[in-house]
């Protein structure tokens, strides 16, 4: 069956995003709604394999809701497959559900226009797979970190609020003159007395400013340029969006679709301001007769392994079989990084917070010595 662009509906659908979005994700996507990530894994695989098996779409939801055992899980589905009851597309069901985001929405879209749709759900299990595979990988690259950082920062915290005013009060009542750096602890102690419930205000009203700009164009350049320009991070984030890319386009073009629609198609799929830019430019240039490997070179998001693969590809015509492998390697790599950053967090946090603590006890220590030469 012939693909048609003017079939899919564009629509812009609010997806519910992990709070830890920071560096390393949106559309690398960590759900917060009830059908989460791990869910999703288990329902596209399975149903994937009771399609495979003959089985018809109705029935597979029906048994897939009988082994839900969360009953939120068990309304969505129902939800679904009464609306597919009702004469509704499958992917026109997933797209009234919060937790189900754009990028299901057009894969699943293309599975029922192609007749691929076992295709499809099979590879959004894998595609699910891989993300909570990373996730997990992060977590756990993370979680030390995260505990040395917390700990380190309370205890500086703890000093500053409580130490510091202790031994400040010692040295006004003695009379002591003060070296600059123990000044400067003490005002930046008094001031964190005075104004923390102001600062706690003022983190809690940017935290809301960015949830209602994070769509707004100006933001996403800012923001995306300053996280690829960070070492380690920015590579990081950068090979997970092209990682998305990369697989996207490896489901439409073994849906067999022209290399223009599937462009059209992944730009709507991934939310990431670089890529989407690059994407609008590639489109262009596809239009006015370019090859696909040409129009690349000329975005630095896309690296030149990529679009040499993506040359052979053109020449060899097996663009399928080479998106498919460039996906694997780029999570590969994702994979190794996430294990890197345990490696170089720990020491960075140890050394940053160490130095911290090692001036604030100098600060304090220094006037201790005067102190003991007036009081003897």
């Amino acid at each position: 069956m012939a693909f048609k662009l003017e079939h899919i509906e564009v629509t812009k659908k609010k997806v519910k995003t992990s709070s830890k979005k920071s560096i390393l994700e949106k559309e690398i996507t960590f759900f917060k709604g009830s059908f989460n990530n791990k869910i999703k894994e288990a329902f596209y695989s399975e149903l994937s394999v009771l399609l495979h098996a003959g089985i018809s779409l109705k029935e597979s939801l029906t048994l897939i809701i009988e082994q839900q055992k969360k009953v939120n899980n068990k309304t969505i589905l129902e939800d679904i497959l009464n609306n597919i009851i009702k004469g509704e597309s499958f992917s026109d069901a997933i797209k009234k559900q919060k937790d189900f985001s754009e990028y299901e929405y057009y894969s699943l879209k293309i599975g029922e226009e192609t007749g691929t749709l076992i295709k499809v759900t099979d590879e959004l299990g894998k595609f699910f797979n891989r993300k909570n595979e990373q996730k997990k990988i992060i977590m756990n690259a993370m979680s030390y970190p995260i505990i040395v950082f917390t700990t380190a920062f309370l205890s500086v915290l703890f000093m500053l609020k409580y130490v510091v005013p202790m031994f400040a009060n010692i040295f006004k009542q003695n009379g002591v003159d003060l070296p600059w750096i123990t000044k400067l602890i003490i005002s930046f102690s008094n001031g964190l007395e005075k104004y923390f419930w102001l600062i706690i205000l003022i983190v809690i009203a940017l935290v809301i400013i960015k949830n209602l700009i994070k769509k707004k164009v100006l933001y996403k350049r800012i923001t995306t340029s300053v996280i690829l320009k960070m070492p380690f991070f920015g590579e990081l984030l950068r090979k997970m969006y092209i990682a998305q890319f990369t697989q996207a386009t490896a489901l439409l073009t073994s849906a067999k679709i022209p290399i223009l629609n599937s462009i059209q198609l992944t730009k709507k799929m991934i939310d990431y301001y670089p890529l989407q830019i690059a994407l609008e430019d590639v489109e262009k240039s596809v239009l006015s007769g370019k090859s696909l490997s040409i129009c690349l070179k000329t975005h630095s998001i896309f690296d030149n392994k990529m679009i040499s693969l993506i040359k052979v590809a053109e020449e060899s015509n097996r663009m399928e079989y080479v998106f498919d492998k460039l996906t694997t390697q780029y999570n590969d790599e994702i994979q190794n990084k996430s294990k890197m950053l345990s490696t170089i967090l720990e020491p960075l946090i140890i050394i940053v917070l160490g130095v911290i603590v090692a001036v604030i006890l100098i600060a304090m220590y220094l006037p201790m010595f005067k102190l003991s030469t007036v009081m003897g």
